[in-house]
């Protein structure tokens, strides 16, 4: 199964995705970012589809017809998601029915959308953790593959809590994605 990762940030859920033996078709990114080095540095062709804009301006769905040009050029089966800072309009939902998957670093339903973390350490809760789920329309709504916990500790800063939750997430994410492609496709 092909799998197109969509990045926008240091590269590290890519890294770990690549350290566990998935092999990634193609790389494409939104912005000039770390996972463009990652990708190049394990050889896998990077294709960046920049935004004009991050304003209320951004034409969202225009942006998201010429994503889903760039992964179907690249014969991508599988959209497997890696930190992309851009929500998807409707036509890569289409395109890719039930093969998009996405991780959250909050145990889902639980804080959905942006500062996740923030939004646990607010709430005082004890345990959050990671949820990976294929991604839907609707913002971290989509069916939920698999999920981690991780301990909220008492010192906790939004820094320290996301990064155990991170680290969790590298070791889940592969786990998960390679489970999705044994059980639909090759």
């Amino acid at each position: 199964m092909r799998i197109g990762v969509l990045a926008s940030g240091s590269g590290t859920i890519l890294q770990a995705i690549l350290d566990h033996g998935i092999e990634v078709a193609v790389v494409v990114v939104d912005r000039m970012c770390g996972a463009i080095e990652v990708a190049h540095q394990a050889g896998i062709a990077v294709t960046e589809v920049a935004r004009s804009s991050f304003g209320p301006d951004f034409d969202r769905l225009d942006y998201t017809h010429r994503l889903v040009d760039v992964l179907e050029d690249s014969d991508v089966e599988l959209v497997v998601m890696a930190g992309f800072g851009t929500i998807l309009d409707k036509p890569v939902h289409d395109a890719f029915a039930n093969r998009i998957l996405n991780t959250h670093p909050a145990l889902l339903p639980a804080f959905a959308g942006w500062h996740a973390v923030e939004q646990a350490l607010a709430a005082g809760v004890k345990v959050t953790g990671c949820t990976v789920h294929l991604a839907t329309l609707e913002v971290d709504a989509g069916p939920i593959l698999a999920q981690a916990a991780v301990p909220v500790l008492a010192d906790d800063t939004s820094a320290s809590l996301h990064e155990r939750i991170k680290a969790t997430e590298r070791e889940l994410y592969p786990a998960t994605i390679r489970a999705f492609v044994e059980a639909h496709g090759s």
